[in-house]
């Protein structure tokens, strides 16, 4: 399951019951939220509580909050305005809370691989905690409210990143996502809704949130994600068969290790091949890992964080010789 499923997140919205949404405050009113929450944050029992990072938005340069994009530590509404915005993240970056996105909290926890239950077990015992101190608006028909109605009752988003290059090239997807929507779940690019699946890496997540509970949410992502798995693994065994697959594979790899320059996009690329051969078991001196950990690395404004304001082709230089070791 692991070399198929990346990552899995589960995200829950609230909003504070004296508070209106943050559409309908002005700075001062979101900072005053902002506070009022990091602080609550800062003095509740959980371990983390020692461990925490405060950002202000107003306070990063441009590549610094398109990396936490990148990183899937930030939406791309969230570092599009900076007036009361803050994030809230645990020193191992599993934690990450965006205070005055769209709601007034948006708690978010990442888990390497498939661990749906851990996941969601921390950020319920986190949401009781602060819920314990702040007072979360609460309806007993309608369940949390959030300022987007799509988004009431549980509040969760629960959602598995998943690698599906056989998938992809089959085409299979886009009929896949047009049955998940059915099953109240949705199918889409790394980076949410509108983005392109770039690398053959998927976000699976829950799509209702009204009149179910969180356990029936993930128990449902559970069943439909090991599905997509088992048709993935399916997909990848008649594929790798082929000669040109395999050549299409190792060629990739080259390519890695011995370029001067290379793009993010053609390097995302290189590596979903390579991940490919090390999932179907063409590559066996690379680890999965050890690629999830450079597709994150590579990004245009996670190497210029690292590296300053530099140019296109001096990230090319830099993110080919970070691939070359591989």
């Amino acid at each position: 399951m692991s070399n198929i499923v990346m990552e899995t997140r589960i995200r829950l919205a609230r909003n504070l019951k004296k508070y209106p949404f943050p559409i309908r405050l002005n700075t001062a009113k979101k900072e005053e939220v902002a506070n009022k929450i990091i602080d609550a944050v800062k003095h509740s029992n959980s371990p983390l509580a020692d461990e925490l990072d405060v950002i202000w938005i107003r306070d990063l340069s441009e590549a610094e909050r398109i990396a936490l994009v990148e990183r899937h530590l930030a939406s791309p509404e969230f570092i599009s305005e900076s007036n009361g915005r803050a994030l809230i993240l645990s020193k191992d970056r599993t934690m990450s809370i965006m205070l005055n996105e769209e709601d007034h909290i948006r708690l978010q926890i990442l888990e390497k691989g498939f661990e749906l239950q851990k996941a969601y077990d921390i950020a319920d015992k986190l949401d009781t905690l602060l819920d314990e101190n702040l007072e979360f608006a609460f309806d007993e028909s309608l369940g949390y409210l959030t300022q987007c109605p799509t988004n009431l009752g549980t509040g969760m988003r629960a959602s598995v990143m998943l690698h599906l290059p056989a998938l992809k090239a089959s085409k299979a997807v886009s009929r896949i996502a047009g049955n998940l929507q059915k099953l109240g779940l949705t199918i889409r690019g790394a980076f949410g809704e509108g983005t392109e699946p770039k690398g053959a890496v998927y976000q699976l997540s829950n799509q209702v949130t009204l009149g179910i509970s969180e356990k029936a949410a993930i128990e449902n992502l559970k069943n439909i994600a090991e599905q997509l798995v088992s048709q993935e693994l399916a997909a990848q065994k008649r594929m790798t068969e082929s000669a040109q697959t395999q050549d299409k594979i190792l060629r990739s790899l080259g390519v890695l290790r011995y370029a001067k320059l290379i793009s993010c996009d053609e390097a995302m690329e290189l590596l979903s091949n390579v991940r490919f051969g090390i999932s179907s078991g063409i590559i066996t001196d690379i680890t999965t890992d050890s690629i999830d950990s450079m597709l994150e690395k590579i990004q245009p404004a996670v190497i210029m964080v690292e590296n300053g304001d530099i140019s296109p082709e001096e990230r090319d230089v830099i993110r080919a010789k970070m691939v070359n070791r591989l």
